[in-house]
């Protein structure tokens, strides 16, 4: 159960899941290197373009998922254009009903949204108008407004809180130690200077 999927399709925007992917591929103050696989999942195995123009291949697609640690849903504007991307709802709705932690942020939290996955579990997105708009919808009493919240097994982001999103997905998979985990959002959140001392320090701190 070490696989985590990281969906991937055209207009995916880049920055959104950048800093999750890099920290949990690389850094040797992972609790347990090379616990986690990172996998690419498209809907199909075509290459995609992303919203910043990189073009990639999805490793495999979404029907071949299995020993799934993590689904990762970066936001595309492909969500708010109509149901293509559906399929990844219906697959995080599945994958959270086995005990599978789902992350979405930005526009693949509009898709969770109509999938009716938030009716029943704290969740954030860009604005709660937004989600409001999306048919299917009727979690509103459950909207949180924070930059990213985890409720159980699932984590949800807002479009400009990257980092915080990021911190989200590292305490769920037990990626680094509480110390550790703490100085490097104080980094890449803060810029704190002082949190270079606890990042360069050795591994098992």
């Amino acid at each position: 159960m070490n696989k985590i999927y990281h969906a991937v399709y055209e207009t995916m925007a880049d920055w959104e899941t950048g800093h999750a992917t890099a920290h949990i591929r690389n850094g040797h103050h992972h609790r347990d290197p090379g616990r986690y696989e990172l996998v690419t999942v498209g809907l199909t195995t075509d290459p995609i373009t992303t919203m910043g123009g990189l073009r990639v291949t999805p490793d495999i697609s979404l029907d071949s998922i299995k020993d799934a640690a993590m689904l990762i849903l970066p936001g595309a504007a492909l969500w708010d254009e109509g149901d293509g991307l559906s399929p990844f709802a219906r697959k995080a709705r599945d994958l959270l009903e086995a005990g599978v932690p789902v992350a979405a942020i930005c526009g693949a939290t509009a898709g969770l949204a109509r999938e009716g996955i938030f009716d029943t579990r704290g969740h954030t997105s860009a604005a709660l108008p937004y989600l409001q708009a999306q048919q299917g919808y009727g979690g509103a009493e459950r909207y949180v407004e924070a930059p990213a919240v985890t409720d159980g097994d699932l984590i949800t982001g807002t479009p400009t809180a990257p980092v915080d999103f990021a911190r989200e997905i590292f305490a769920k998979l037990d990626l680094y130690t509480p110390q550790v985990l703490d100085a490097w959002y104080r980094l890449f959140a803060h810029n704190d200077a002082s949190a270079f001392e606890a990042l360069m320090a050795p591994s098992d701190i």
